[in-house]
């Protein structure tokens, strides 16, 4: 099986109101359930806001430091799940599952080097 991203896009802002947001987290964790009693589920998280990152550039001497997302843009990696798949077509499957969810864009991305087990 292949291992695959799936990326939580999340817009910058506020969060929705508290009673659109439990109806949210409630359906996130039942696509979460769902995803391990396939067996499918490797590893999930979710982020802090994008104003805790911190870049390092090693394209400047020195390797600075920045504070704040590499780059600006309207919207941000708010969370991440990892799951296994045996094909493209199912890891999609689980991205729009979990795009329904969290009623946010999914990105579905496969891991180099993890071809065939």
């Amino acid at each position: 099986m292949r291992q695959y991203l799936l990326s939580i896009y999340q817009p910058d802002g506020d969060p929705p109101p508290p009673g659109v947001l439990s109806k949210i987290i409630d359906d996130v964790r039942a696509v979460d359930e769902e995803i391990r009693a396939a067996g499918a589920w490797v590893f999930t998280g979710g982020l802090h806001a994008p104003s805790t990152a911190t870049v390092i550039n090693p394209r400047i001497e020195g390797l600075p430091m920045t504070d704040g997302p590499y780059v600006e843009g309207k919207e941000h990696i708010g969370g991440l799940t990892v799951i296994r798949a045996n094909s493209l077509d199912d890891a999609l499957a689980w991205g729009r599952k979990l795009a329904r969810a969290t009623t946010l864009p999914i990105e579905v991305r496969p891991f180099l080097g993890d071809e065939e087990d």
